[in-house]
């Protein structure tokens, strides 16, 4: 008979809880989904806007890095890819998604 009650009891708060109980136990899955959109998700956006006017706004003769850590000077933009001019007087032809953005803000900024 003992089990039989404590059955009932551990039963019992499943089955009062209503409304309030299931807002309670879904309340901490949306209050982590909120901070990951806040901490993770807005940022990234915000970075890969700021990447696409970047793109959108670089010319021939800037200077810039790639994400392999070569260093240039823009010779020839095309829809796709950059053409730079490497020291010695070399031409790489490289993809536009290579380009380093906060390394090349970087070294644009020291030059001015």
């Amino acid at each position: 008979m003992q089990t039989t009650f404590m059955l009932l009891d551990a039963a019992a708060p499943a089955a009062g809880g209503g409304v309030m109980g299931s807002i309670q136990s879904f309340l901490p899955l949306v209050l982590i989904v909120v901070v990951f959109y806040f901490f993770m998700i807005r940022p990234q956006m915000k970075k890969q806007k700021e990447a696409k006017k970047f793109m959108a706004e670089i010319k021939k003769g800037d200077k810039i890095v790639t994400i392999g850590g070569i260093h240039g000077k823009i010779a020839e933009i095309n829809d796709t890819t950059f053409t730079i001019e490497v020291e010695g007087g070399n031409r790489l032809k490289i993809s536009k998604t290579a380009l380093s953005v906060d390394n090349t803000v970087g070294i644009n900024a020291e030059a001015k």
